[in-house]
């Protein structure tokens, strides 16, 4: 069976958050197995979305006091 694969737009809608995000995520290799093709990127339709390493946690802010 082949891999079925979305554009970053595409993506972006199923998770959630912009096309630039996805974008940046795909460039920083936090997707894995996403595939540039000159502009555009091809993510595998299984891809997991990474966790958001921009925000700490509720949990994280109290363990720094």
């Amino acid at each position: 069976m082949a891999d079925e694969y979305l554009t970053a737009e595409e993506i972006a809608i199923k998770w959630g958050i912009s096309t630039r995000r996805v974008q940046k995520l795909c460039a920083e290799g936090k997707i894995r197995d996403a595939k540039r093709f000159g502009k555009s990127w091809a993510i595998p339709t299984c891809a997991v979305k990474p966790k958001d390493g921009r925000k700490k946690s509720s949990l994280e802010r109290e363990t720094e006091k």
